[in-house]
């Protein structure tokens, strides 16, 4: 009996050790770190798709859009599919790690939409003219308001009974893996 539950607490413990998302955001409760990687994953990818779209515009090579048949798919295609994924993965998985990731990817999903914000209110591609700055705009206040949040909200560090429930979680899961315990 004593093996087996040592056994099941030191995998539960290479879980936690090996987790990215515990080295990245360490005493943060698995809840908020989702929040805090959807913010980082919003974030890098409005940055990283401005940067990419700006260098196929000014034809940089290696660089060009991405089309089916001819036709230009814009990078809100890519993010849309991306949600429903996240939104359908969300509804049937719980997991702290499953949470981190789906963060992550839900903030990916969201920046590729609002990206081109513009292009989907006037429903013409204003990408480069003037009218594109509301993109910039709308993106730049999620990123603001959300950061203040996560700013205002930082001090509350996970309680002992998220760390406990992580721990659980991890332990249920190392055993209803093939060869668990």
């Amino acid at each position: 009996m004593t093996s087996s539950s040592s056994n099941g607490a030191a995998r539960a413990e290479n879980t936690r050790k090996f987790s990215p998302w515990l080295r990245l955001l360490p005493g943060i409760s698995p809840k908020r770190r989702s929040y805090v990687l959807a913010w980082y994953g919003f974030t890098l990818t409005f940055v990283g798709m401005r940067l990419l779209t700006w260098l196929i515009h000014i034809d940089v090579g290696g660089f060009g859009d991405v089309s089916a048949g001819g036709v230009h798919l814009h990078h809100y295609v890519w993010g849309i599919l991306l949600l429903m994924a996240v939104g359908a993965t969300a509804l049937s998985e719980s997991s702290p790690r499953a949470r981190a990731w789906l963060g992550l990817a839900y903030g990916i999903g969201m920046a590729l939409v609002i990206d081109e914000a513009a292009l989907l209110i006037s429903l013409e591609d204003v990408y480069w003219d003037s009218e594109g700055g509301l993109s910039i705009a709308i993106a730049i206040t999620v990123i603001a308001v959300a950061g203040t949040v996560l700013a205002v909200t930082r001090g509350r560090r996970a309680s002992r009974a998220d760390e406990e429930a992580d721990r659980k979680r991890a332990e249920d899961a190392a055993r209803s893996r093939p060869g668990g315990a």
